[in-house]
């Protein structure tokens, strides 16, 4: 078990595209780095990266990490050893790093899925076709769409100051169906409302 969570020393997102195009699963950057990937430049620091990958096709992303990396699964606010063999059925988040001593490098995040369809895990009638949720960057590098990753922001039960910037930096260059995708999102997860949507709603009529 681990307990330095503030212990980072993270891959930058050349590191992850050198490391994961060898890796013959769907994966893509998520996070804050997901959205700057979309903005085209960096719009503020980064404490972590996130790479996402589908849970079906954990034991083959497994296999491939554990040759050179350890890997740490994140339970109920525990970090425990994730050995081999051992299939994650619920957790979601795993910590990453070279040794039981050195920093953490990233992080993996553990997607849900159903017949060709991403499942959002917080609200499982929320999803989407599989090959709809990964942008390309000009240099091939994949990453979560800017709508999906906004909704795992402003959907947690706990939005952070950095979540709230960042829909502030992308609300510009997102396009309306995006928006409007979004605040669908955010209204079948909130039945009683989200700041979010207010806030989409005052920007769009701002524009208009």
């Amino acid at each position: 078990m681990r307990t330095d969570y503030e212990n980072w020393v993270p891959l930058t997102v050349s590191n992850i595209a050198d490391l994961f195009s060898d890796l013959p699963i769907t994966w893509s950057l998520a996070g804050g780095w997901a959205l700057d990937l979309h903005l085209g430049k960096q719009s503020r620091e980064h404490s972590d990266i996130d790479v996402i990958i589908l849970r079906d096709e954990q034991e083959s992303a497994y296999d491939f990490l554990s040759r050179e990396w350890k890997l740490y699964k994140a339970q109920d606010g525990v970090l425990m050893p994730w050995v081999q063999g051992e299939f994650l059925t619920d957790t979601t988040d795993v910590w990453v790093c070279k040794n039981q001593d050195s920093p953490w490098a990233f992080q993996v995040m553990l997607v849900d899925t159903f017949e060709n369809q991403w499942i959002y895990r917080r609200d499982k009638s929320i999803k989407k076709p599989l090959n709809e949720i990964i942008v390309w960057t000009n240099e091939g590098t994949p990453y979560l769409r800017a709508e999906i990753q906004l909704l795992y922001k402003g959907g947690s039960s706990k939005v952070r100051e950095k979540d709230f910037m960042d829909l502030q930096t992308m609300l510009p260059i997102l396009s309306t169906q995006e928006k409007e995708w979004l605040t669908l999102s955010l209204q079948q997860q909130f039945s009683e409302g989200h700041p979010w949507i207010g806030l989409i709603h005052k920007y769009d009529k701002k524009e208009h």
